[in-house]
């Protein structure tokens, strides 16, 4: 893939997953053998790296993007995208013979999406492709993994050397899990944590590691595992946050909400802006929370960030 972004330097570098998003709303049933009509769609990039990049780039951090795609038109309508927000897509690799994924949300009246996916060149992406080095070069002071569990070719021990490598070159490390069938089985993640500067979930997905419904148990439970901050996304109210600097509730601001997809990588994408300008935990938790209300008042991951470009 080109390099769009001339800047030489990087504040941020995001691992994750990309798609093209196909979102439907409203839809509450899809009955075998029969058509439905909807009201709205919308087509955007998507995915949790993808979303993650263009919330940063928006935000007017230097962030470029570790993925894959695949040698198809979708890869070009990502990379358009990217370009026109601004992520550097230098550590793009674009797979030979492999489609790019692709995501069709249904989304209910509740305003809560299903997805319909298939990961593509996404499944390509493994720890040997990255190169902290080549990062710490550009002068990124954060490596973010975005939906460690919808990667699982992440799922060995590599992915803690490269967390490790990078926290000895000065590049501070975050993580956000993302719900996936896989996360019946959380072990491939667990030595990772102690080289995890934050730590982010969802409350379903902090149940999902520590089978604790209490937020605040569960993040005790997850630094006594190893890592050195932990957040859980508590939608609507905020997010609770376990730090050495501060322990609590941040709550969230009170909006209309018209689509919750991208919520929680807008989250990441407003404490990471935050954090490489020298926020302490809670103030870019408070940001973090800005930037997903912003978000879930349009339809679709990234809308909201375009409408201001």
């Amino acid at each position: 893939m080109m390099i769009v972004n001339n800047k030489n330097q990087l504040d941020v570098v995001v691992v994750g997953n990309v798609t093209l998003d196909v979102l439907c709303y409203p839809v509450e049933e899809v009955p075998r053998y029969e058509s439905i009509d909807f009201d709205d769609v919308r087509v955007s990039p998507g995915g949790c790296g993808s979303n993650t990049a263009i919330g940063l780039a928006a935000l007017g951090v230097n962030v470029g993007i570790v993925t894959c795609v695949g040698d198809d038109d979708t890869a070009g309508l990502l990379s358009k995208s990217w370009e026109r927000i601004g992520v550097d897509m230098r550590f793009v690799k674009q797979i030979i013979g492999e489609n790019t994924g692709v995501s069709v949300g249904l989304i209910d009246q509740a305003y809560q999406p299903r997805f319909i996916h298939t990961s593509g060149a996404n499944a390509v992406i493994t720890p040997d492709m990255f190169s902290p080095k080549s990062y710490a070069a550009t002068g990124a002071k954060y490596l973010h993994i975005a939906g460690y569990f919808v990667l699982p070719g992440l799922y060995d021990d590599g992915l803690a050397d490269v967390l490790a490598e990078a926290r000895d070159l000065g590049i501070h490390t975050s993580l956000d899990v993302v719900t996936s069938p896989r996360m019946e089985d959380p072990s491939p993640l667990i030595p990772c944590l102690q080289y995890l500067d934050v730590m982010m979930c969802n409350k379903h997905e902090a149940y999902r590691l520590t089978e604790s419904e209490e937020p605040a148990k569960a993040t005790a439970i997850l630094r006594e595992m190893g890592a050195h901050s932990v957040i859980v996304k508590l939608g609507e109210k905020g997010c609770w946050v376990d730090s050495e600097q501060f322990c609590g509730q941040v709550p969230a601001p009170v909006v209309p909400v018209v689509d919750t997809t991208g919520a929680g990588d807008a989250f990441a994408a407003g404490l990471l802006a935050a954090k490489v300008r020298g926020a302490e935990l809670k103030t870019a938790c408070q940001q973090g929370n800005l930037a997903g209300a912003r978000v879930v008042q349009q339809l679709g991951a990234v809308e909201a960030w375009f409408l201001t470009d």
